[in-house]
């Protein structure tokens, strides 16, 4: 299998690390509009070399892990491939994306989202084993090719991923409330902290908590401003129940109602009951 990455960072750079061990797998190849993240990946050996936009059509598989407004750029401009070629993009928003695709290629199409990632971008954030034992949805498979559909599920079985199956509307709420919000809310965390006169004093004080917290904070604003577009609707719906949470808190300490402040924290402390 011929395998061809469209998008050299994090995402498609630890991809392409982590497939690199698989037998199955012949060649691995790039492309990014970055000339350094090029360069960057042939030194890094991400990939066995680069190659042009129109090379990339004569691959066997085709993982587009660029920023979702950019995917549904890209799959304008692979109409062009064989019957046989498997698409199959990475990116955190769904619905948009699947309703995007071009007729003539959607059984070529697979809608992925592998729930994954750090808060560091380009090459040289590239990790092995980003993949390992985290969660992958494939989103409205049903109208994927039969033979585009079980080769996904292979390649990301071989990552030892553990597959899930929705709806793309369904995945982007979901990821509102889990993914986008948290992204969110850590941005205006360090922007309400950046704001005050006497920051590096605050700063001077941070410890696990605050770093915690605001660690998303470092991702790559060009990425997520494009998934806060196109998943809109959903993250205001999860900001605002998010805000209801928070003002109740506000309330409960203005009032000096401990018992109900204990109550609330209490309350969240179940949440890692489920996750664990």
């Amino acid at each position: 299998m011929n395998i061809a990455i469209i998008g050299l960072g994090l995402i498609g750079g630890s991809l392409a690390l982590s497939l690199k061990k698989h037998s199955y797998v012949e060649t691995i190849v790039g492309y990014d509009h970055n000339e350094k993240h090029k360069e960057d990946a042939l030194k890094l050996g991400l990939v066995d070399k680069i190659v042009s936009f129109e090379e990339i059509k004569e691959y066997d598989v085709i993982f587009l892990a660029i920023p979702v407004n950019g995917v549904i750029n890209i799959l304008q401009k692979l109409t062009d491939v064989k019957a046989e070629t498997t698409i199959i993009d990475l990116g955190s928003t769904k619905e948009k994306i699947v309703a995007s695709v071009p007729p003539k290629i959607r059984k070529n199409f697979v809608a992925a989202h592998p729930m994954t990632g750090t808060e560091n971008f380009g090459p040289h954030a590239a990790v092995k084993n980003l993949y390992d034992g985290k969660v992958v949805v494939l989103c409205d498979l049903e109208e994927s090719g039969e033979m585009q559909a079980k080769v996904a599920k292979k390649i990301f079985k071989s990552l030892n991923m553990k597959k899930y199956f929705m709806k793309s509307h369904e995945h982007d709420r979901h990821a509102a409330f889990i993914s986008h919000m948290p992204h969110a809310i850590s941005y205006s965390i360090a922007n309400t902290v950046l704001k005050q006169e006497n920051k590096h004093n605050i700063l001077a004080l941070a410890a696990g908590g605050f770093r915690s917290m605001s660690r998303l904070a470092k991702s790559s604003p060009t990425m997520w401003e494009d998934i806060f577009r196109q998943n809109r609707d959903n993250l205001l719906e999860a900001i605002t129940l998010f805000e209801v949470e928070l003002t109740n808190l506000k309330k409960n300490i203005e009032n000096e109602e401990w018992d109900k402040v204990h109550k609330e924290m209490a309350n969240a402390n179940k949440l890692h009951d489920i996750l664990d």
